[in-house]
């Protein structure tokens, strides 16, 4: 076989533009496969194809830092919890991990422990080893040793309620064995073996030719039977059934693996509570390993590659953690995943195919995106007809033509990639394909801006595209979270002219007879669906007070996702604020742009973009009406204590700690770290050979601490001796 196509351009290459460009696109992939896999228990992808886009995501975030955006897919875990079941909250958050794809990058993994723990080359790294199943994550609640609760992992914050469905599980202990603390959060996963998902399988399949037999006779029939595609949606469907006796009815199984919240210590390392959770009734996977050191991690992930076809459930990759629960403690978490833990994944597979035709589609920004549509093909166990080809560059590169055999690789996209073309020198290939010069929705002229990789519509609201899309955007889960304002309900509310700006969306009680005399929609609507146009309406009414970080990542400003909305709201407090302070920060050199640049994690290129957003007098305007009808919540802190809401500027060089953990200890104290010291800047710890920070801040009379000083602040125990509690001495540079 010819060798693949090189990968994607490395990121070195690529400008800043064409970075951003490349980042927004990973975001909306990623999280419509979040979506798909989490809330729908139906996978678009396989995980080896969506563990390439994340890799990909992570490398141009490593190499534009201050382009990481919101819906920065590595700031998410999983998706909100759907509907139908009440929502839990986790005691701690279920977070999710990074991944490793091979020997250096786990290499690396242990080398950024080290670096923040301040360790030598000499301190041995100890791991545990456990076989990642694939299937659906739950957190189960003890209260006094007996079973009071359960969910699923949800959005990573929340879960879905699924208690009854987990009593019916038989491995699930109803009263763990003591000792035991008074509370506890024990993380799971429930999946089903091999070998029971091919008996449920071929019994659904039975049970669907029955009833599409008695359809045909005439016989009223129930709801149609799906047949799952994999275990892991067997598993999950299964056990997110509303009816819990037919929970009862599939064969699932559970291993217990993490701890979450715990009112008491109950082990000194993680493979001592896995002895422990063997000891309170637990099954815990049989093939989890303790590893004497980094070392050992490659054999080991060898030794699983080649058991991974014989075992009677599905694994896609190996997680390894740190197994000392007090460098866990002092690691902490870095966006949506922890720093002490990491999943070494196994290859993507791959599919050969047939590109038919290559589409256009305008995303809420303008961006037009080739997509290649294909004979369909079966990929890791999921049938595939479509695939990303991200912009024009990425098509003259692989030199993608209509009729061309083509090789899949679903290792990453939400859609999958097309890896290479199979056989280039085919005699009568199509001509070259070429990027077209206006907008397939509205006819007005594409043009790809100079330095950017992605070419984009300029009809801007009068593009139907856009304003479709836009309006999607805001209405979806992750931002208003307005529940029966789906795809298809606002491409006809639009298409009526009820909906073209977001503040129309809280006025359609005015157009609530129109909206009865739909079919469908009022008295004519099927049974169940009567009270359509009611329910419709409640939720809107029920957002009309959202958290000011929906808000701000529902009006879709570009490279203003999740993460960077939650960075703005938790900085400004109010709307109000936020809004006057983006007025303000039109001025270059102004103290609110200033003060917009010094957020941790808003760089140049976003901050740019919030600018540009409120230079359009038309936003300012679409805002200002909006906030006629919705009045978004303030931001709460993040934390409560001494540095609540405070603002931390780390200067010089730090001796008894590394900055990164003296900044995550800063955020989870509620504080805002920022780059640079203005005078709303309320503490400036200053370390050694602190340069023209420091000197501002004494110009400007701040607060400023010395490293024990700050120590105190935030709770450490006295400092050590030398970095990390080690009698050296020597200073860890940052």
């Amino acid at each position: 076989m010819p060798p693949a196509a090189p990968n994607p351009r490395d990121p070195e290459a690529l400008t800043e533009e064409e970075a951003a460009a490349e980042l927004a696109d990973l975001a909306h992939r990623i999280a419509e496969a979040n979506t798909a896999y989490h809330v729908h228990d139906a996978p678009i992808m396989t995980d080896a194809e969506y563990d390439a886009l994340f890799r990909r995501n992570a490398a141009l975030e490593a190499r534009f830092p201050d382009l990481i955006r919101d819906d920065s897919p590595s700031k998410r875990v999983g998706d909100a919890p759907a509907a139908g079941f009440a929502k839990l909250r986790h005691g701690t958050p279920m977070l999710s991990l990074d991944n490793a794809f091979a020997p250096e990058d786990f290499a690396e993994f242990a080398a950024r422990i080290r670096r923040f723990l301040g360790l030598s080359a000499e301190e041995t790294l100890r791991f545990v080893a456990e076989p990642k199943i694939d299937g659906l994550s739950v957190n189960l609640t003890y209260d006094k040793g007996r079973f009071t609760k359960g969910a699923t992992r949800g959005d990573g914050t929340t879960g879905e309620d699924i208690t009854q469905n987990l009593l019916t599980l038989k491995s699930l202990p109803r009263r763990l064995k003591a000792p035991f603390p008074d509370s506890i959060e024990i993380r799971g996963e429930v999946f089903m073996t091999k070998r029971d998902f091919i008996a449920f399988r071929d019994e659904q399949a039975r049970l669907a030719e029955e009833r599409e037999r008695r359809r045909e006779a005439g016989e009223r029939v129930g709801e149609a039977v799906r047949i799952p595609a994999n275990p892991r949606n067997a598993a999950a469907g299964s056990l997110r059934q509303l009816d819990a006796t037919i929970t009862a009815s599939r064969p699932l199984k559970l291993f217990a693996y993490a701890q979450g919240q715990s009112s008491e210590p109950v082990a000194e390392t993680h493979s001592g509570y896995l002895d422990r959770l063997r000891e309170w009734g637990f099954d815990v996977n049989p093939l989890s390993e303790p590893l004497p050191d980094e070392h050992a991690a490659e054999a080991f992930q060898a030794r699983m590659a080649e058991r991974r076809a014989g075992l009677d459930y599905d694994i896609d990759g190996v997680v390894y953690k740190l197994d000392r629960l007090d460098w866990q403690s002092r690691l902490g978490f870095v966006g949506r995943a922890p720093r002490w833990a990491i999943a070494w994944k196994f290859p993507a597979e791959r599919a050969v195919t047939r590109l038919l035709r290559i589409d256009i589609q305008v995303g809420r920004t303008g961006a037009l995106t080739p997509r290649a549509i294909m004979q369909p093909v079966n990929v890791g166990g999921v049938m595939v007809q479509h695939a990303t080809l991200h912009n024009e560059d990425e098509v003259a590169r692989k030199d993608a033509r209509p009729g061309d055999t083509v090789e899949l690789q679903r290792a990453g996209d939400v859609i999958p990639q097309i890896i290479r073309v199979v056989d280039p020198d085919r005699p009568g290939r199509a001509d070259p394909w070429t990027p077209p010069t206006t907008c397939p929705e509205c006819g007005s002229a594409a043009v790809r801006p100079e330095g950017e990789v992605v070419r984009r519509c300029t009809g801007g609201l009068i593009c139907p595209a856009q304003q479709v899309e836009r309006l999607i955007h805001f209405a979806a889960r992750h931002a208003m979270d307005i529940e029966g304002l789906g795809i298809e309900n606002v491409e006809l509310l639009h298409r009526e002219n009820l909906v073209r700006t977001p503040a129309d969306i809280f006025r359609l009680k005015s157009h609530a007879e129109t909206l009865r005399g739909w079919k469908g929609w009022g008295a004519a609507a099927k049974k169940g669906e009567s009270r359509k146009v009611e329910n419709l309406l409640k939720a809107i009414e029920d957002r009309r007070t959202p958290s000011l970080e929906r808000f701000i990542f529902a009006l879709g400003i570009r490279r203003i996702g999740a993460q960077n909305a939650r960075l703005l709201a938790r900085h400004y407090g109010t709307v109000e604020a936020w809004r006057d302070a983006m007025i303000a920060a039109q001025v270059i050199g102004s103290e609110a742009l200033e003060d917009l640049n010094g957020i941790q994690g808003i760089g140049p290129a976003i901050a740019k973009e919030l600018t540009a957003f409120f230079a359009e007098k038309g936003n300012r305007d679409a805002l200002n009406d909006l906030l006629k009808e919705v009045s978004p919540e303030p931001a709460e802190a993040a934390a409560t204590g001494a540095l609540s809401g405070k603002s931390l500027v780390f200067t010089g060089s730090l001796e008894t700690m590394t900055r990164q953990e003296a900044e995550a200890r800063a955020e989870s104290l509620g504080a805002k770290v920022v780059k640079s010291v203005s005078k709303r800047t309320d503490y400036v710890v200053i370390g050694a050979d602190a340069g023209s920070k420091a000197t501002k801040a004494r110009e400007l009379g701040l607060n400023t601490l010395t490293e024990a000083e700050w120590r105190a602040l935030a709770g450490f125990p006295p400092a050590p001796a030398g970095p990390s509690g080690d009698t050296s001495g020597d200073t860890v540079v940052t």
